[in-house]
């Protein structure tokens, strides 16, 4: 059986390679690894442009947007929060509009972290730009594993079950729900943690990282999705 093609969003950043230091497209292997060993052929996606939006969504058959920087404010009409890292705009624009068109051609979706927020953003929801301002702790921006309840009835739920012990530190997260978004797991304090598309194929987002667990199931349920 032939392994379905799975793009992997990427970024760009200064990298060193023998004397050279030189700008670079960049992805943690961990998504490569997760996508080969559920059975899909992973292809790193550079953001340079909206040119190759539609190429993308027509010759893939499911697509990882993957974490990194948040997402810039402005892309959900707010004012940049300057205790937040400075966004990536052309990654920005890019993750939104594949995002928007893998939506509409109903191309299977694993949002991670960064990625998720693109989901619900590209949907038109948006985020809270700074946790600690709405929240009387600080635990979301900790390292340490914490429990999410997860909805037993959606496609996240099938997947990796009913609650799923995490490592997730994060400094934003969904405010608002995007258009045809639905929230699947949540943390004790109500934060959302997980989100899933009606109607969608497979369109699932996650505050953590699938990628870095030993089991990989929902790059598994991805992969299936995708053939």
């Amino acid at each position: 059986m032939s392994r379905p093609l799975i793009g992997i969003t990427a970024y760009f950043e200064a990298a060193r390679w023998g004397d050279w230091v030189r700008e670079a497209v960049l992805s943690p292997p961990s998504y490569a690894k997760a996508v080969t060993r559920a059975g899909g052929a992973p292809v790193i996606l550079p953001p340079l442009g909206l040119h190759a939006v539609e190429d993308y969504v027509r010759g893939l058959k499911g697509i990882v947007l993957a974490g990194g920087v948040e997402v810039g404010a402005q892309a959900y009409g707010e004012d940049d929060d300057t205790r937040v890292a400075e966004p990536q705009a052309h990654r920005d624009r890019f993750e939104l509009a594949l995002a928007r068109a893998a939506v509409q051609a109903d191309v299977p979706i694993l949002a991670v972290a960064r990625g998720m927020h693109v989901l619900n953003v590209a949907q038109g929801g948006t985020l809270i730009p700074w946790l600690p301002d709405v929240l009387d702790h600080e635990r979301h921006g900790e390292q340490g594993p914490h429990v999410i309840q997860v909805s037993v009835s959606s496609k996240l739920g099938k997947a990796v079950g009913d609650k799923v012990e995490v490592v997730a530190p994060h400094t934003q997260s969904v405010r608002r729900l995007g258009s045809g978004l639905l929230a699947v797991a949540w943390a004790d304090d109500q934060i959302v943690e997980g989100i899933e598309l009606q109607g969608h194929r497979f369109g699932v987002g996650v505050q953590w990282h699938p990628e870095r667990a030993e089991e990989i199931k929902l790059f598994d349920a991805l992969v299936e999705a995708a053939r």
